[in-house]
């Protein structure tokens, strides 16, 4: 199906809704720094084991025309120049690139928590650039600020109210966060419920972008898991692994505008959900892209800003040999093209590269 500008349009507009309706004080977030290759989460459901593609040199064994003298003698004394060729031997490929799931499971574990009657905060494991939060009030509109080390950068969620513990990327490295829930004072107004200041040092700082969290939500049960360890199969690097995800989002996911018309604020994508109705909005391709990514162990941002005139959301990945490729990426194998899977999958690739150029285009606002 084509996506003609008044799908995007919806597709926009609707994101702006989810997203940034009611969030009139948040900046731009910083950009975590990011070191030369992701390190490995504490909380694993799997094992990485990357193997390097082995790319073999050109050679030949045939013997000089110059050397008359060097040609082979058989045991007998005769001219065993007509002889079989004995095949050169060559050199063992690498094996392929270890395709099991790596899911990292944030843990409640208890060993840090600050609470009140309301909500708990726990933040045993800020190291690895989480923290869990639950409400357990009974206020039906419950929002959660997380404010960035820099004070400006605000990032706002809304809680389920469930009562169980959900999971909230630290997203802007190491440092001083505020955490304040906010209870519904009727109408637009919030109040404070509960607020504390978590001093954060991020050993993992992949972390935030290889755990699940409350947008991109997966289990090491997920459907969503088995299809990209499926994609990944014989492939022998993250590239092809990327590749290959990325092309099955695109060719097999369509875009649902009557969901996108009647989308609410709040919403929050079900990965498992839309890869079974392979429908979905931008917000959706996004998040089922990068929890297909971040269970391969590829770092992968979910981010949110604007696309020309209109909110938005794209993914970046991290490539040890390259380091992070924003504005997701189609590898033709040599160059790369900057691709939106929203776009990517409802346009024609010249549309799409007319539109993305350079990337100008987007603008980044947050990164989850």
């Amino acid at each position: 199906m084509k996506h003609t500008p008044k799908a995007l349009t919806i597709c926009f507009l609707s994101l702006f809704i989810l997203l940034f309706a009611g969030c009139s004080d948040n900046e731009p977030p910083d950009i975590p720094r990011t070191s030369d290759s992701p390190a490995a989460g504490s909380h694993s459901s799997g094992t990485a084991s990357d193997a390097v593609p082995y790319d073999s040199a050109d050679s030949s064994d045939a013997p000089s025309d110059s050397a008359p003298s060097d040609t082979p003698v058989a045991s007998d004394g005769s001219d065993s120049s007509d002889a079989p060729d004995t095949p050169a031997q060559e050199a063992p490929a690498a094996p392929p690139r270890d395709n099991t799931p790596k899911v990292l499971v944030p843990e409640a574990s208890g060993s840090t928590v600050y609470e009140n009657e309301l909500a708990s905060i726990d933040a045993s494991h800020t190291d690895e650039g989480y923290v869990m939060v639950r409400y357990t009030g009974s206020n039906e509109k419950v929002k959660l600020r997380i404010i960035a080390p820099d004070q400006e950068t605000q990032y706002i969620y809304l809680l389920s109210g469930a009562g169980a513990y959900e999971t909230f990327p630290l997203s802007c490295g190491s440092g001083t966060y505020q955490v304040h829930i906010l209870e519904n004072a009727g109408g637009d107004m919030y109040a404070l419920a509960y607020s504390t200041d978590i001093s954060v040092s991020i050993a993992n700082e992949f972390g935030p972008f290889l755990y699940p969290n409350q947008y991109v939500n997966f289990t090491p049960d997920s459907a969503t898991v088995a299809k990209g360890s499926e994609l990944a199969q014989d492939t022998y690097s993250d590239l092809e692994v990327i590749d290959n995800i990325y092309h099955y989002i695109i060719s097999e996911i369509t875009y649902d505008e009557q969901k996108a018309a009647n989308v609410s604020y709040g919403y929050l994508p079900v990965v498992d959900e839309t890869l079974s109705s392979k429908k979905g909005i931008c917000f959706d391709y996004a998040a089922v892209m990068s929890a297909m990514l971040r269970s391969q162990g590829i770092p992968t941002k979910l981010e949110v800003g604007y696309s020309g005139d209109a909110y938005h959301a794209w993914i970046s990945t991290y490539i040890t040999e390259i380091g992070w490729v924003d504005k997701i990426i189609e590898f033709d194998g040599t160059s790369w093209t900057l691709m939106d899977p929203t776009l990517a999958a409802n346009n024609d690739r010249s549309s799409v590269g007319k539109y993305i150029g350079d990337g100008s285009n987007y603008v980044l606002k947050y990164s989850y």
